[in-house]
């Protein structure tokens, strides 16, 4: 199975958001999480910073972190 813990890091620290992770939604209302026993949980006001698929681990930032771009240079190869 593919399941991942959701972690929202902010101020250098992580913060467990939910275990099990089945599926992802962005949407307009913040990303939306699911698990196969669980209701859906909204988590407002936050952007996708990176996914460890080896680790089986999402990162969530704030996004106005996001919106600044985390200091982080675009690769130009994905446009």
């Amino acid at each position: 199975m593919c399941q991942m813990s959701v972690v929202l890091e902010r101020d250098g620290r992580q913060e467990n958001i939910m275990d099990s992770v089945t599926g992802l939604d962005v949407t307009t209302a913040g990303v939306t999480l699911s698990t196969f026993f669980e209701e859906p949980r909204v988590v407002p006001d936050v952007a996708v910073a990176r996914i460890d698929f080896l680790g089986n681990k999402l990162v969530l930032v704030p996004a106005s972190v996001s919106a600044q771009g985390q200091g982080k240079k675009k690769d130009e190869r994905y446009g």
